[in-house]
């Protein structure tokens, strides 16, 4: 996550995390890729609640992330000692061993900023697949501009917190449109105090062409892109672009698992 993100940083605010992020269709969809002893690396778990689950069904997972408040919560969870976790950053992180299945979900592509970031990512995805791995994540069509749905009107909430009761939440957006970045902002306001938590989020929009180019760069190869985690076919008008791949054939040649 980005270095100066509170959203993910402050244990205050970590703590809102799950409660606004639930098991979905992507977990569902990654967990059906997996099998007891499978080898998982999960960039960017989070909070854990992908890691421990595999964790729990049979995988050996190894999680990383680099907020120490999230991973907090992480090693706390039903399962989450049965999971490495490891403070680290997706950019430069290199662990000397390789896995069946690479994963980074929840939009956490979105916060490497720069193209030589996110090629960073797909170069350290690259180093930890094993010979027949395979990898999967997710990033937002920019095709959509679904960041225009990002406002306090449309996104205004209640949030029952186990501590603070309950939370009128909402969002705000702003775009830079020469950097193509969001600033995607966070307020929790607690009813009974009126005291208000808030974060910033910045967020890239690559767009398909991009991440063509840079996955190959990565030495990686797409099997096919998905449009969405319910299993429709990437394109134009889809909501997401997910891409599930391997390892190109000449990278994978003599990767020892």
């Amino acid at each position: 996550m980005s270095a100066d993100d509170r959203l993910y940083d402050d244990p205050a605010l970590a703590g809102f995390y799950d409660l606004e992020n639930h098991w979905g269709e992507d977990f569902d969809r990654i967990r059906a890729m997996t099998r007891p002893g499978l080898r998982v690396l999960d960039l960017g778990c989070g909070t854990g609640q992908l890691a421990a689950g595999l964790a729990l069904a049979g995988c050996v997972v190894t999680g990383i992330d680099p907020a120490a408040a999230m991973l907090d919560i992480a090693r706390r969870r039903v399962g989450g000692d049965r999971v490495s976790w490891l403070e680290g950053d997706a950019r430069d992180i290199r662990l000397g061993r390789t896995f069946d299945l690479v994963v980074l979900t929840g939009h956490a592509f979105q916060v490497f900023l720069t193209g030589d970031d996110r090629r960073a990512v797909l170069e350290t995805i690259a180093a930890h697949l094993a010979p027949e791995g395979r990898f999967i994540f997710d990033s937002r069509n920019p095709l959509r501009e679904e960041w225009r749905e990002w406002t306090p009107e449309a996104s205004r909430r209640e949030i029952i917190h186990p501590d603070f009761g309950l939370v009128h939440a909402w969002n705000d957006v702003a775009r830079d449109d020469a950097a193509g970045i969001v600033t995607y902002e966070t307020v929790y306001e607690v009813v009974a105090t009126g005291r208000r938590h808030g974060a910033r989020s910045r967020l890239s929009f690559p767009g398909q062409a991009e991440l063509d180019r840079l996955i190959a760069d990565a030495g990686l190869t797409v099997d096919r892109w998905l449009g969405d985690w319910a299993g429709a076919l990437g394109g134009p008008d889809a909501p997401e672009m997910i891409p599930i791949g391997r390892l190109s054939p000449r990278r994978g040649q003599g990767r020892a698992g």
